[in-house]
Order: structure tokens, then sequence, then C-alpha cells
């Protein structure tokens, strides 16, 4: 990893926090507040953590990407959960064959930069 993006990486995983202790839950109500700030904290741990030991600057891009994306877009919308993704127009097939591998494709198209971190589930 360059030292631009290390030093990115830490300013992001700072800003992560820094958002996290003066976030305010959109409800008002303290308990929701704690459950997000907790949220975003342990999010945060998870996956800068499980992406630790990447090397491609590529791939490292697109954290960076993502991170940003969803910073904005949780303070933004003051939800800190990831906003869903839709699938296509008959964006449902089959489990059988090539109709499967086209929804595969499909879902991994529609699917938002901001979420690339994310399992389907």
């Amino acid at each position: 990893m360059t030292a631009s993006a290390r030093s990115t990486v830490l300013s992001l995983y700072m800003r992560v926090f820094r958002t996290a202790r003066l976030w305010q839950a959109a409800s008002g109500v303290t308990g929701d507040t704690e459950t997000e700030r907790k949220y975003i904290i342990q999010e945060a741990r998870t996956l800068f953590r499980q992406n630790q030991q990447l090397k491609d600057q590529e791939a490292i891009k697109k954290c960076i990407e993502e991170c940003e994306a969803r910073i904005e877009i949780g303070l933004h919308y003051r939800n800190p959960y990831p906003r869903p993704t839709y699938l296509p127009p008959f964006g449902l097939a089959t489990q059988k064959g090539r109709k499967l591998k086209a929804q595969q494709r499909l879902r991994k198209q529609a699917k938002p930069i901001y979420l690339q971190s994310h399992d389907e589930t």
C-alpha cells in the first residue's frame, strides 16, 4: 500500500469513528441512537479488518470509494444502514440452468458501489 493510500484509509477510519461518536438517530430516541452508533462502529471495524490485507491498488481504491459513498449516503439520509438494491424487471428466475446464471449477472450489475462489501441475502 502506498503512503498516500495508507493516509487516506486512516483518515477515513477516523472519520467513520468521529461520525459514529456524533451520530444522532433521526427518530430522536436515545435507544435508537445507541443502536445505530454501535452498528456504525461494528460495521467499520469488520470491513476495515476484512480488507486489511489488500495489496492491489485498484481494490483499495474501490474500497475507499465505497467507504466515502456509504458515509455520504448515511449522513444525507440520516440512516447508517445500507440502502436496498432493486432488481431489474423480471429479475427473479427459477433456480436452475441458464436463467440462474443470467440472474446472478443481473444482480451483480444492479449492485451499487456502496454495497460491494455486502453479501447477498
